[in-house]
């Protein structure tokens, strides 16, 4: 998982800034890709995350829910 977060986006910036320095006009360009392509695996990842992380919230949303259908408070109110 540490591959696909941190190696990958990594790598592929580094291959963009290697094209940079030393390719020709057609080179750097893809140079420039690659490294806005790096910004969109970033970006993608950090995406997922925030979901699974939402997705996590959501079933501690349920679970506090059923928590008050059954006893008439939810689960961090001061008991009575």
């Amino acid at each position: 998982m540490r591959f696909a977060r941190v190696g990958l986006p990594v790598g592929i910036a580094v291959a963009g800034i290697l094209l940079i320095l030393t390719g020709d006009d057609d080179a750097v360009g893809a140079g420039v890709l690659l490294i806005g392509v790096a910004g969109l695996v970033v970006f993608a990842n950090l995406m997922l995350r925030l979901s699974l992380s939402s997705e996590r919230d959501r079933e501690q949303e349920e679970r506090n829910r059923e928590y008050f259908s059954r006893t008439g408070h939810w689960p961090d109110d001061p008991q009575r």
